[in-house]
């Protein structure tokens, strides 16, 4: 269900969804694709999506195609 929710493809776009978003709050799925895991919460993401579009903006981010956030705390 991945391909139905929006990709944000950089970390330049991270950070421009949760700046430029004044109303709703700002759901990210970190994770892979490709994960089940991460399959099946895209799914559940996808299964609200219509309901809480007014209150929240869901978006999908690779962490193998975008790695700027796969960086340990320091």
């Amino acid at each position: 269900m991945s391909y139905f929710l929006v990709h944000l493809p950089s970390g330049w776009h991270v950070d421009q969804a949760i700046l430029t978003e004044e109303e709703r709050v700002v759901c990210i799925r970190f994770g892979s694709d490709a994960d089940p895991t991460c399959m099946k919460m895209d799914e559940t993401l996808y299964g609200i999506a219509e309901r809480v579009k007014n209150f929240c903006q869901i978006f999908l981010v690779d962490i193998k195609e975008v790695p700027d956030f796969n960086k340990g705390g320091k």
